[in-house]
């Protein structure tokens, strides 16, 4: 069968990338020819000088004009740190030694007037339907651009609790349009009963269908010389800092991150996804605010904390471990944990995956 997926590929993100990897590699796994559709909108774009992202600005073409030229001399310099930089170099290296795409889309008017051929396309995972974002409003990811071929959403998050007024009639249009659905948070199954929408379930992201054998293959194998706490923080969060440093004295561990940060001992924000799977995999314990973080620290079975964040995006990672029965991983501050003992939650863990792999296999068969 030829199937095609679209989500957020190409993002620079550890998740992000590998999620996508995830489900393209299990769906050719089954025998199918897959590709990801290679959507690359403009908001990915890494230099965007003449954008004003605070609205107060935007509205008063005076304030926006300021704005923007308040903001050039630093965009610009970011962009050329970027464009030189070793991760857009280790990003691109694992997205060309493991994806497989299909030709490069920079609208969606493109996408939708000259869109690629399959028996299935597959939108999903991660936030293509967070509507706090550009992507939850973007009809590609709800695939409107198929004309023909079966349509299914695997594992969609909105990360988010509810969606805007405004916006639901619209989000409900699309997904009423998407034959099977199926999203990644609980969370998401109120949303969609508030749009009127009953016939969807929910499913792991797609960094679970993969064995920890298969993660094995992609990781970097690197081997550090230091007992470590690992730390992921997008937020460059105070609680972050405060529950790693107390770790680290109490049980004599280095600080490793992922990105920089003035009280890590070794910062690995150029590596890649590769390095990052290895970075999980050999650390002592995890603190982080991040989803795939969170679902990465699971499949290694992994000692772990989740540090509650300040953007309204933390139903996915409350939903994640709700699923697997260890909400109390979940918090704001420093404290002693037990030991996750996973010979109690591997049952529940693998239950969940075979859920999942259940409902591809529905699509798969309905799709012939």
């Amino acid at each position: 069968m030829i199937i095609k997926t679209i989500t957020c590929q190409k993002v620079n993100n550890h998740g992000a990338t590998l999620q996508a990897y995830a489900l393209m590699h299990y769906l050719e796994s089954l025998g199918n020819d897959v590709e990801i559709i290679d959507y690359i909108p403009e908001r990915f774009n890494h230099f965007r000088p003449f954008v004003c992202s605070t609205e107060k600005y935007a509205k008063n073409v005076f304030l926006k004009t300021a704005y923007i030229c308040a903001k050039f001399p630093s965009r610009f310099v970011g962009y050329l740190k970027y464009k030189n930089s070793l991760r857009k170099t280790n990003f691109e290296n694992f997205w060309n030694k493991y994806y497989h795409l299909t030709k490069c889309y920079k609208t969606f008017d493109e996408l939708k007037n000259n869109p690629p051929e399959a028996d299935l396309f597959i939108a999903g995972s991660d936030q293509i339907w967070n509507t706090m974002m550009e992507n939850g409003k973007d009809p590609a990811y709800y695939l409107q651009f198929v004309k023909n071929g079966i349509r299914a959403a695997y594992a969609a998050s909105f990360s988010v609790s509810e969606i805007p007024d405004e916006l639901k009639n619209q989000t409900k249009a699309f997904i009423e349009s998407i034959d099977y659905v199926s999203v990644r948070e609980k969370s998401a199954l109120k949303i969609l009963d508030d749009l009127g929408i009953k016939d969807a379930c929910v499913v792991l992201d797609p960094v679970f269908l993969l064995s920890r054998e298969e993660w094995d293959c992609v990781e970097s194998k690197i081997e550090f010389d230091d007992k470590y706490i690992l730390v992921y923080d997008f937020e460059n969060s105070d609680s972050v800092k405060s529950f790693s440093l107390q770790y680290a004295k109490k049980h004599k561990v280095k600080i490793y991150s992922l990105y920089n940060s003035d009280y890590c001992d070794k910062c690995f924000e150029d590596y890649g996804p590769d390095v990052f799977l290895s970075l999980i995999k050999n650390a002592d314990f995890v603190v982080s605010n991040s989803f795939h973080a969170t679902a990465f620290s699971v499949i290694y079975e992994k000692q772990f904390a989740v540090i509650k964040r300040q953007e309204s995006i933390n139903s996915r990672m409350v939903d994640l471990l709700d699923t697997f029965c260890i909400n109390d991983r979940f918090t704001e501050k420093y404290r002693d944990f037990e030991n996750i003992n996973y010979v109690n939650i591997r049952p529940n863990v693998e239950n969940e995956i075979n859920k999942s792999k259940q409902f591809i296999d529905k699509v798969l068969e309905k799709s012939k």
